[in-house]
């Protein structure tokens, strides 16, 4: 059994501790992006289900996306009402989450995070998810992902 970094162990048991109990993936090399992750599980790119940090009205705003398309910042903004949506820097990545780009899984941060989730995502029956560091990703379902972020659902993307 492949030994998990402790950022993904502590994802795991967060997991568990929701009632989810799914293995932790950890790859022999990381998978940065949707395509990549989506080609080592051998599932849809759209399965992908994306953690992206974003910061409105001075916090951080998560949005859990389809790895199939990009987010409309200016149609989210607008939705949400409370100001323009940037991407959040390096840093503020880290701040908000304890977790790398590339890595940021949707549950384990230091506080919750508001989290907007793409009603795309609810077209597969399992997605993929990153637990926490660039190598590790956890399967769940759509209703899963909703109950582990509290996350709104929005169309998000085109």
């Amino acid at each position: 059994m492949t030994t998990l970094p402790a950022r993904a162990a502590v994802i795991q048991q967060q997991l568990r501790e929701r009632g989810i109990d799914r293995e932790v993936i950890r790859f022999d090399e990381g998978t940065h992006t949707a395509k990549a992750a989506a080609a080592a599980l051998g599932i849809e790119v759209g399965a992908i289900a994306n953690s992206l940090i974003f910061w409105m009205a001075d916090a951080p705003l998560l949005i859990m996306t389809s790895g199939a398309h990009r987010v409309d910042l200016e149609r989210v903004a607008a939705e949400l009402g409370e100001g323009p949506i940037v991407r959040a820097t390096p840093e503020q990545v880290r701040a908000a989450t304890g977790q790398v780009i590339g890595g940021v899984s949707p549950l384990g941060h230091p506080a919750p995070i508001r989290t907007i989730v793409d009603v795309a995502l609810r077209e597969h029956p399992l997605l993929s998810a990153a637990a926490g560091t660039a190598d590790t990703v956890f399967m769940l379902t759509y209703d899963e992902l909703l109950a582990i972020t509290g996350g709104e659902e929005r169309v998000v993307g085109d």
